[in-house]
């Protein structure tokens, strides 16, 4: 099991590295159909790594000043009591409704990323966050959206909050990204405080040790494959790779419903 948690780790840290954004979104699949994990377990174990690997990468896009920490920061706390809500709700929901629901998810974020490579939104010529009342709302409910993502299915969200900054507050992508890395950070300490205690406990700590050191070895990884391949092509390629992955949990959880 623990050459298989390394295998794993470093392939989720490889699509986060390499993809930011969206690349913590087969977390939860891997957790269960290859390493044996409850769902429940999975998408704490989920919360654990990608918030730790969201910490790392935040820090460092903040020394590079790619990320605007107080933008991030009130982004990521107006989505607390969203993850705290997540969290309670999917403790309530039953494994196969859940990893259901997590494959509907899957497809939803296949079609962003299909969205996201056709429409772009340049940033302001100065360089600086559009603002008014309009952005101002859709900021609000962009970031408890986020927060019940998190808390609900144990994923960072960055797939929603990239293209946020970018379409709605008109960021450019760099900070875009480093600063969706400081939300996710947030909210997934959120979720996970709302589930300190046994769910915490009955983790096999060891496992998810292994998983999470691998991963964020290859996240550093990832961050080097992204320099040398084209992000179209990572794109296309981790697109089809999560329709497939929805299409296998959807059809196994669906049955199980009933």
């Amino acid at each position: 099991m623990i050459p298989l948690a390394i295998f794993s780790g470093l392939l989720i840290g490889l699509s986060l590295g390499a993809l930011g954004g969206g690349g913590s979104i087969l977390t939860v699949p891997v957790l269960v159909y290859l390493l044996g994990q409850d769902p429940h377990q999975a998408t704490t174990v989920s919360l654990l790594v990608v918030g730790l690997a969201a910490t790392i990468g935040a820090l460092t896009h903040a020394r590079a000043r790619r990320a605007k920490v107080s933008t991030g920061l009130t982004f990521g706390l107006l989505g607390v009591a969203g993850s705290f809500t997540g969290s309670l709700a999917s403790a309530a929901i039953p494994a196969n409704v859940l990893l259901a629901g997590f494959g509907v998810l899957m497809i939803a974020v296949a079609a962003l990323m299909v969205l996201r490579r056709r429409r772009t939104t340049p940033a302001r010529p100065d360089g600086r966050p559009r603002f008014g009342p309009r952005q101002a709302a859709l900021v609000v409910a962009t970031a408890t959206g986020v927060g019940l993502i998190t808390g609900f299915f144990g994923v960072g969200g960055g797939f929603v909050v990239v293209p946020a900054l970018v379409l709605v507050l008109g960021f450019d992508l760099p900070a875009a990204a480093g600063t969706s890395l400081i939300v996710i950070a947030v909210n997934s300490a959120a979720a996970l405080a709302a589930r300190a205690g046994h769910a915490i406990i009955a983790l096999d700590w060891t496992l998810v040790t292994v998983f999470a050191a691998a991963a964020v070895l290859g996240t550093f990884a990832g961050t080097k494959v992204a320099g040398r391949v084209s992000p179209q092509r990572l794109s296309s390629a981790f697109t089809v790779l999560i329709t497939l992955v929805a299409a296998f949990t959807v059809a196994r959880s669906l049955p199980r419903i009933a």
